[in-house]
């Protein structure tokens, strides 16, 4: 296909797609997916070769999250069955982090409900990073603590915190219909102070809440301009007890289409599937492996993931190594801080492509987390 030719020459330059271009990629038939997956896979391996980056999710505060964000377990009005636990002591928390640093993580996520930390709760998360990084030597930390106020990015990047995470989850122009508590502007507003304070900016989607393929490509381009380091593409998971419960609308084909696009806008940035993978893209999660160069290894926030032996198994089946501690994620010149994600061509407006076909509600797949932090069982990894 022309279209992908063009898109991998432009992706081995580090030029970004016009809005047409990408949204093509989402309009093309489930014939031509292998060619897509080969295309984008050639993106990623130029940049990132066969190599896998392993990430580890630690929740330090489950549920009781004053905000109404349509798509989570743990909002306002949330009646989905989770676990429900205030903060964890830094010792818990690095206990947790252990088994998946065990396992062969190199960045811990720590993660805690709510709209945004007080100052006290920067405090707490301050000592926990620190504990965690003198327990293990290079470790990556990376706090997801909600809305930040002025200064707190920098007290955790002072108490050793690499990067900060924040996803901007929809178009500006579908967020309000997703959540009324916080604005679009308010996310944006979080990632810039996290980048500016020198924490590796980390910030994704969600896909799969009912948004077209437009809205899609206005987040992927929308974040392309935030020059975030990794890119988390998160498939929702419709929890029962939340407003999306019932939205399924994804297919295993169109979730790897969605990668392919995301890759094909930011080549050379860490490309993460993350939540709701199992979910949706189910016996294709190898392809993804193809196209993301970053996942989550084992259980998620409120859900249960694949088991950590099983995702180890799968990147070696699939021909991938492991990122080790010691290596680089980033290529040499988004790591030295010289070049990054860039401005991109805006091609005008583009109608919104054929819908993909409506995939089959799978609820015995969504699994609620009961093992880990806030259990007294071992935790996934």
């Amino acid at each position: 296909m022309d279209l992908l030719n063009t898109l991998v020459d432009k992706g081995l330059r580090r030029e970004p797609p016009t809005r047409d271009e990408a949204l093509a990629v989402l309009a093309t038939s489930d014939d031509d997916l292998l060619d897509v997956v080969a295309a984008a896979g050639r993106v990623r391996r130029h940049w990132f070769g066969r190599r896998v980056k392993l990430n580890y999710l630690v929740n330090l505060k489950s549920g009781l999250c004053p905000e109404d964000c349509s798509y989570c377990s743990q909002r306002l009005g949330s009646t989905a069955g989770i676990l429900k636990y205030t903060w964890l002591k830094p010792g818990e928390a690095s206990e947790a982090a252990a088994a998946g640093l065990a396992g062969g993580a190199k960045r811990v996520c720590l993660v805690a409900s709510g709209r945004g930390p007080t100052d006290r709760d920067v405090d707490r998360v301050s000592e926990t990073i620190r504990t965690i990084k003198e327990r293990n030597e290079g470790v990556e930390v990376c706090a997801c603590l909600g809305l930040l106020s002025d200064g707190q990015a920098e007290r955790l990047r002072a108490a050793g915190a690499d990067a900060y995470n924040h996803n901007l989850n929809t178009s500006e122009s579908t967020y309000g219909d997703i959540t009324t508590t916080h604005t679009y502007a308010d996310r944006v507003d979080t990632v810039q102070k996290a980048h500016a304070a020198g924490l590796s900016p980390c910030s994704g989607l969600i896909a799969g809440m009912g948004e077209s393929d437009a809205d899609l490509v206005d987040v992927v381009l929308a974040l392309r301009e935030l020059d975030p380091d990794s890119v988390p593409v998160n498939f929702l998971i419709p929890f029962e007890g939340t407003p999306l419960a019932k939205e399924w609308n994804l297919t295993p084909q169109h979730c790897l289409r969605i990668l392919a696009m995301v890759r094909f806008v930011c080549p050379d940035v860490e490309v993460r599937v993350s939540g709701g993978r199992e979910v949706h893209l189910r016996s294709l999660q190898p392809l993804a492996l193809h196209l993301a160069n970053s996942l989550f290894l084992g259980d998620y926030l409120t859900s249960e993931g694949q088991a950590g032996k099983a995702d180890l198994e799968m990147i070696a089946d699939a021909g991938f190594v492991v990122e080790g501690a010691d290596e680089v994620t980033l290529p040499e010149h988004r790591a030295a801080g010289t070049g990054g994600c860039g401005g991109h061509e805006d091609a005008g407006g583009c109608g919104s492509a054929a819908a993909p076909q409506v995939n089959e509600a799978r609820t015995d797949l969504v699994a609620v987390r009961r093992r880990g932090p806030g259990t007294d069982l071992a935790p996934n990894a």
